[in-house]
């Protein structure tokens, strides 16, 4: 087969066999078909799109491109969720917790930024020590163990979307709906779920901007995942302002705490117990209980205990990440909040540092907006609306600026 002849047939909008596809998933993870190939490809996908057939056999050649997760007998019911991506969506770092109090494993394989989204990984990694680097053999002892993992793909599962996951980022063709199904269900396949509950996105800062393309997607996602043989449930979610209070990695972590701990946004929390008991043993009103009792707050503990961490540095995050500038932002007239652009502020967000211009540049843990206002509550000229974490001056300055550009109050 030639790759060349391949792209060109996709870029003008025909299809490629599930032999073309997996020979082309193949050469890109075995290092002969090069990057810049491989981001020709997913431009034409981009802007041509993929048939039902293609998603599915796309899908596949990922998964299979690496091993799968096995569990032994008598394993317990195997479930996780996993979201298209929002600007401050930290439900992961709650859900995963939470489920681990029920009679369910949680083995969550997580991805970094994409675009202007924040990654679990990202925010995880925050905490001193945490490791998101866990061999399958270590992972399956740690769900005997206590129940939950949260890990990064290692080498032998899904490679072929590691690869692809971070060329996306930097080729600016995240949003795409074939690449977005395949990358996300090759991941969760490769858990050998029985249960898995997404959380589709739409809004301006999803990737998916209207209701109807997020049915779209999240349709494809379920499709594939009902083939395969996973209870595959989907909620939809505005994503036009951000989710609870807080964007950016330290942060979020800190907000995610607070909902373990029975406080937190009530958005933030309403959304995890939603989540979670699609797809939980233990019904909605126990797994609030665990949140409120600190049940779901130890159990993270654990998790950062046996990945590396210090539970005693999750108290102390907002220290150990204490941004060089912190400035505050007042409201410049009186009225009812109208907009709080999640686009606008995911965007300044990542220009401060939160997030990825090339693919493994470093992300500042610390920068980013908190105590934000929420559509729909009323301010006065002079209240807090949000304060800006920036690496100095000159940044707090420009972030300040542009977070106006998405904030609107009405009288």
């Amino acid at each position: 087969m030639h790759i060349p002849t391949l792209i060109e047939r996709k870029r003008d909008g025909g299809a490629l066999s599930e032999a073309e596809i997996r020979f082309l998933i193949a050469e890109f993870t075995e290092g002969r078909m090069p990057e810049y190939q491989m981001s020709a490809l997913a431009m034409a996908i981009y802007f041509q799109g993929m048939s039902a057939d293609e998603t599915t056999f796309l899908t596949l050649a990922m998964l299979e491109s690496g091993e799968k997760m096995s569990y032994p007998e008598g394993a317990p019911r195997i479930v996780d969720k996993h979201s298209t991506g929002g600007i401050g969506d930290k439900t992961s770092l709650i859900l995963a917790p939470l489920l681990a109090c029920d009679e369910v494993w949680v083995p969550m394989i997580s991805g970094r930024g994409l675009g202007i989204t924040g990654g679990t990984l990202d925010k995880l990694e925050s905490i001193p020590g945490f490791s998101v680097n866990v061999s399958r053999e270590n992972a399956i002892r740690q769900l005997q163990e206590i129940g939950v993992v949260m890990m990064g793909q290692t080498a032998d599962i899904c490679p072929a979307d590691k690869k692809l996951y971070a060329l996306r980022d930097v080729t600016a063709t995240v949003p795409s709906e074939p690449l977005i199904v395949a990358s996300i269900m090759s991941k969760k396949l490769a858990e050998s779920l029985n249960a898995l509950v997404l959380d589709v996105k739409f809004g301006s800062g999803a990737f998916m901007k209207t209701r109807d393309e997020a049915g779209s997607l999240g349709s494809a996602m379920q499709a594939v995942g009902e083939a395969m043989g996973v209870e595959t449930k989907i909620l939809y979610h505005p994503m036009d302002e951000p989710l609870g209070r807080s964007v950016g990695n330290a942060l979020e972590v800190v907000e995610a705490i607070e909902v373990l701990e029975g406080g937190g946004p009530p958005d933030l929390r309403e959304m995890t117990l939603d989540l979670a008991a699609e797809v939980s043993v233990a019904s909605r009103d126990q797994l609030g209980q665990w949140l409120d009792d600190g049940t779901a707050r130890a159990k993270l503990d654990e998790l950062v205990n046996y990945q590396g961490g210090d539970p005693y540095d999750l108290k102390n995050l907002a220290t150990i990440h204490a941004a060089p500038v912190v400035r505050e932002i007042q409201a410049q007239s009186s009225g009812k909040v109208s907009k709080m652009d999640a686009d606008t502020i995911g965007r300044t967000s990542l220009a401060l540092g939160a997030g990825r211009s090339r693919a493994g540049d470093p992300v500042d843990f610390s920068v980013g907006f908190d105590r934000l206002v929420k559509v729909g509550e009323v301010v006065a000229a002079g209240d807090l609306i949000a304060r800006v974490h920036a690496p100095n001056e000159s940044a707090a300055e420009e972030g300040i600026k542009k977070f106006k550009e998405g904030f609107q109050c009405e009288l």
